[in-house]
């Protein structure tokens, strides 16, 4: 499994770089300033920076306990990411709709716009991620 710190990096690095994406493309996309863009970005990091280290430390745990390896098929880094986005859409919807004064639906289809923007996001980064920063003790085995 990961150590704390190599979770601290990957959290920081997943967040400042899908910071530096969906920014200036939600501010694109959408027709609020980029102010209120922003503040919907940086809070919605906040809140994601603090489940993202929680969500992957329990699904590592549930996957040594299911699994005994916390390497990741196809299948799994699917699943993975689809988890992710679900539990954090639930969490945003109403925070955004409220920032905003737009309604729920809106809210939801803004969110569900970053939601689609971070899965495929969250795949690619964490498959890089685990490729330029292999498990330790997987990566001794892969030498072996």
């Amino acid at each position: 499994m990961r150590s704390t710190g190599d979770r601290i990096r990957h959290t920081i690095c997943f967040e400042l770089f899908g910071l530096a994406l969906a920014t200036p493309l939600g501010t694109l996309v959408f027709d609020h300033s980029p102010t209120d863009i922003g503040a919907i970005a940086v809070g919605s990091s906040l809140i994601a920076t603090g489940w993202n280290f929680v969500y992957n430390l329990g699904f590592d745990k549930l996957m040594m306990r299911l699994r005994g390896t916390t390497r990741k098929t196809v299948s799994l880094r699917i699943l993975h990411a689809f988890l992710f986005e679900g539990g954090l859409l639930l969490v945003l919807l109403p925070l955004i709709s409220a920032y905003l004064g737009i309604t729920l639906w809106e809210a939801l289809m803004m969110d569900l716009a970053f939601a689609g923007f971070y899965l495929v996001y969250a795949f690619v980064f964490n498959w890089a991620y685990d490729v330029v920063f292999p498990i330790p003790d997987e990566a001794v085995q892969a030498t072996r």
